[in-house]
């Protein structure tokens, strides 16, 4: 393998794991650096998502302070709907056709880089609301299990900007502040990831040379974006993320 091509893919890796921590969106980053040395797209997906998983640990290690004061009950809630969802989706990806998941895989990237686009819209909308009284929180609940679980399902599918849908899932389900919900996130990123990783390692086409390149990388970033996401400005990130994420789509569209 060549040593350009192990270059472009650590770097990916490096910069997926650390957009991941603070905009979301990093798997917009890998996955069309897979498909550009050569990988087939279903084959670069399921090589994305097992490559991320460090990156999601080394996220959930840099947020520990925020995670420390999680309610033990509502975590392992969501890890258990975020599971159930994840297995569901990874087993519609393995039974999908590689034909057909070629026919989805623009408009995926394209509406995972639109959500990325409005990420800052719709939290102020979700905002807006008055916050959630007691009654309202548990009925809540429901909404709250129905939206982590398609968050899985979607994560199991297609990883792209995953975190984003995540993040605006519990924004709308709890009163929160949005930097607690981010932590809370990478650790539901880490479930969803820890299922695809062993679903794929078993079932799925892995390349795991490109993804053991990656991996490394992608733990490094994911634990410094966790450091740099307190300061780092976040527009400026989560638009060159939508641009590339755009391009690809287009380019997937047109060829």
């Amino acid at each position: 393998m060549e040593w350009g091509v192990l270059a472009v893919v650590a770097v990916a890796g490096l910069l997926s794991g650390a957009v991941n921590s603070i905009a979301g969106g990093g798997s917009l980053l890998l996955f069309p650096a897979l498909v550009g040395v050569g990988l087939p797209t279903q084959a670069a997906n399921v090589t994305n998502s097992v490559a991320n998983w460090p990156g999601f640990a080394g996220q959930v290690y840099g947020f520990a302070p925020e995670l420390k004061s999680e309610p033990r009950g509502r975590m392992v809630l969501l890890s258990v709907l975020t599971a159930v969802g994840t297995v569901a989706g990874s087993v519609l990806l393995l039974v999908t056709s590689s034909k057909s998941f070629d026919t989805f895989v623009p408009a995926l990237v394209l509406f995972a880089s639109l959500l990325l686009a409005g990420q800052k819209q719709v939290k102020k909308l979700v905002r807006a609301a008055s916050p959630a009284t007691g009654d309202e929180r548990r009925e809540r609940v429901v909404p709250l299990a129905v939206v982590m679980t398609a968050a899985g399902v979607y994560g199991g599918y297609f990883a792209g900007a995953l975190g984003v849908i995540m993040l605006v899932s519990l924004a709308m389900t709890t009163s929160e502040s949005l930097h607690r919900l981010n932590a809370l996130k990478a650790a539901l990123s880490l479930v969803n990831s820890t299922v695809t990783l062993l679903i794929f390692a078993l079932f799925g086409p892995v390349d795991w040379a490109l993804a053991l390149v990656a991996a490394p990388t992608a733990l490094i970033g994911g634990y410094l974006g966790a450091k740099v996401s307190r300061w780092m400005n976040e527009e400026l990130l989560r638009w060159t993320v939508v641009t590339i994420g755009v391009t690809v789509s287009v380019i997937l569209f047109t060829t």
